[in-house]
């Protein structure tokens, strides 16, 4: 089903008007801590990093890593990239520090912004082609490879003042809107074993995901928004931010993986209006607060009683909405099934809630549809300037892949021809590995998870083949299985029976086996726990293992 749309505009456009119009009114802040900006301040300090860039040789086109913590910071080195017409190349800073490295030489950066932590685990000498190294924290110099990086960071702060002797003015914001076409953002999406994948998204593909969402989820200045999941995650960067500073949002950025209690403790002090998590926070929520109190004997009859269930309602929407805040429009999910009990009790209250459907190639936006209006279990219909199919003979019935084609759809991955032809057909459609049905009205409803991505509990991409790949090089182990059990990473492991089991028992090893694991990756990634199974993984004739048998 296609949805047509005006053409795609740049996203600066709308920070040529927000900038100027909310000068003085804040733009970002950094919750529980020290660092925030005016929208004049961002300005100012995203064009002083444009001209450093500039004057350290690192121009149109250029590559430039950002790996930190969420935080303000973060957002200003993005936007002094775009500004310079240059390459964001968005990597995990909890990425362990080999994997770091390779990705930074396989996108071929030329400068980076990281935080302390990630800066003290690389070595500067394994990374080819660095020449500036900048700490998010402050914007100091870390690293210099020669004279002219060197000289542009003494000078930088002079050559800003000597262009803006008056100071920046909002007269003076003028960003570029004519590179539609360039490729914006190299966001590894894998690649921390085997060959990377780095899907590009270009500045047309970012801009019609953050058009969309002003046309038809329009937000304004003086509303306020927190930022919880991963910058370097698609879905934080481009709905958290870009779109939230095009209306004149004031965002608050969490810099660490937030626990429910701390994100409710956020939402009670800034009060936003949008709230975009994954499934798991409003699950627990629930399970905590909600569901038992809906067990208690004179509740519970209250909520099946017609007429008097009104009572219950009431008073679960009004906690509910109080714990978020008071302002919340929108709770918005995503990324993974939401639990169907809290859906029908979110939807039986008439909460705001809406469950949409994107991916990082995508840049992320496929599918969404207004609370009011989607139906239950449907992930809404497709976004406009794009089009949706179901490769099946019949789609309203019969699952099939979910294809998606349009403005949205990523250019590639990067340096990785095959990968890129596996998943854009020559008709364009971009294969998305998901399964589903979409009915007459164009509502689409995933059935399931062709491919295995397990969704962190703060949005981070989970891939367990790679997690698996590592493991099972450990000694002692023929093959493993690493799936997801209460938000807790689990592997299921089948022992090698050629290893020599006589000096080690098989559950000493493993746990071994385990803690050295949690050694090679990322904290989101860490392995909970083990269990052992005593005959090998049921295998599909091409010997890949049947995941669907295993829970």
């Amino acid at each position: 089903m296609k949805r047509n749309g005006e053409p795609t505009r740049h996203f600066f456009t709308y920070y040529n008007r927000t900038i100027p119009e909310n000068w003085n009114a804040p733009a970002l802040t950094d919750y529980n801590g020290t660092t925030s900006y005016t929208y004049g301040e961002m300005a100012a300090q995203m064009f002083k990093l444009q001209i450093l860039l500039e004057h350290a040789g690192i121009g149109r086109g250029d590559k430039v890593v950002i790996c930190s913590r969420n935080c303000s910071n973060w957002a200003v080195a993005l936007l002094a990239i775009a500004t310079n017409r240059g390459v964001i190349v968005s990597i995990m800073d909890a990425f362990a520090p080999a994997d770091i490295e390779r990705l930074t030489n396989h996108s071929d950066a030329k400068a980076m912004f990281v935080s302390q932590n990630v800066w003290k685990s690389i070595d500067i000498q394994h990374l080819e082609n660095i020449t500036l190294v900048l700490d998010t924290d402050d914007f100091q110099l870390l690293y210099a490879r020669g004279k002219e990086q060197e000289t542009a960071f003494e000078n930088y702060k002079t050559l800003y003042r000597e262009r803006y002797p008056r100071g920046l003015s909002r007269e003076d914001i003028d960003l570029p809107t004519d590179n539609l076409d360039d490729l914006m953002i190299i966001n590894y999406t894998s690649g921390t074993t085997g060959e990377p994948r780095g899907a590009m998204l270009s500045y047309r593909n970012i801009s019609a995901n953050v058009q969309y969402s002003q046309e038809e989820i329009p937000n304004h200045a003086g509303w306020t928004e927190v930022c919880m999941l991963p910058l370097a995650h698609m879905f934080g960067m481009t709905i958290e931010f870009l779109y939230q500073v095009a209306g004149g949002c004031h965002v608050y950025f969490l810099g660490k993986t937030p626990n429910p209690a701390t994100l409710l403790k956020c939402y009670s002090e800034t009060k936003p209006y949008m709230i975009l998590t994954v499934p798991l926070v409003i699950e627990k929520i629930f399970k905590g607060k909600i569901f038992p109190a809906l067990e208690k004997p004179g509740v519970k009859m209250l909520w099946n009683t017609p007429v008097l269930c009104k009572i219950v309602e009431k008073k679960i929407y009004s906690q509910l909405m109080n714990a978020f805040g008071g302002n919340l429009i929108w709770l918005i999910t995503g990324g993974a099934a939401l639990n169907k009990d809290v859906e029908r009790v979110l939807r039986r209250i008439k909460f705001p809630l809406v469950v949409g459907y994107g991916m990082t190639e995508a840049g992320p936006l496929v599918s969404y549809e207004h609370w009011y209006k989607q139906k239950i279990g449907s992930c809404g219909k497709v976004v406009t300037r794009n089009e949706v199919i179901i490769n099946s003979p019949d789609p309203e019935n019969e699952v099939g892949e979910i294809l998606f084609r349009g403005e949205h759809v990523m250019m590639g991955y990067y340096k990785n021809e095959a990968a890129t032809r596996a998943a854009i057909d020559s008709d364009g459609w971009l294969h998305t590995g998901d399964l589903g049905l979409m009915d007459k009205l164009g509502n689409l409803y995933i059935k399931g998870r062709s491919k295995a991505l397990i969704l962190g509990s703060a949005g981070q991409n989970i891939y367990p083949e790679e997690l698996e790949a590592k493991f099972n090089n450990l000694p002692g182990v023929s093959e493993a299985l690493v799936l997801s059990r209460k938000g807790k990473l689990v592997a299921l492991v089948y022992p090698d029976p050629a290893f020599d089991w006589s000096k080690i028992t098989v559950e000493e090893q493993m746990q071994k086996n385990l803690e050295t694991f949690n050694t090679m990756v990322a904290k989101y990634e860490h392995i909970s726990i083990f269990e052992i199974v005593e005959k090998e993984f049921e295998k599909t004739p091409k010997r890949s293992i049947r995941r669907f048998l295993y829970k």
